[in-house]
């Protein structure tokens, strides 16, 4: 990967756990990092089941899978380049919250949607 490193996805709770995370989707970030031009910094990665029950989800969150990450974004602009590069680059699952990104591609739910967290 050109823009991040596993630690970046780890789980709070299990250091080293940011190799669980699926490669196609890594590189589908790194990629939309390049085509973003702005830094993507990454607030949740993988997620261990206890991590995920803690923070409110549940086990069948995509983060448990490796296949989504939560990225920062302060501002309208920000969510507007991460939002087009992440779509450009065929991550088509995701979340709108106050400061952040979700992108995921768990092809087990449904595709082509964008929900917020509001």
């Amino acid at each position: 990967m050109k823009w991040f490193n596993y630690a970046e996805f780890d789980s709070p709770d299990e250091p080293g756990s940011g190799h669980y995370m699926d490669q196609e989707f890594l590189d589908m970030l790194d990629e939309a990092r390049s085509r973003a031009g702005i830094p993507f910094v990454i607030t949740s990665g993988y997620r261990t089941e206890a991590h995920s029950y803690a923070v409110g989800s549940s086990a069948a969150s995509s983060h448990c899978k490796g296949v989504a990450a939560d990225i920062a974004a302060g501002t309208s602009r920000d969510r507007f380049l991460i939002v087009t590069a992440l779509l450009e680059v065929g991550i088509d699952r995701l979340g709108i919250g106050e400061d952040f990104i979700h992108a995921d591609i768990d092809w087990e739910k449904p595709a082509n949607v964008i929900w917020n967290y509001t």
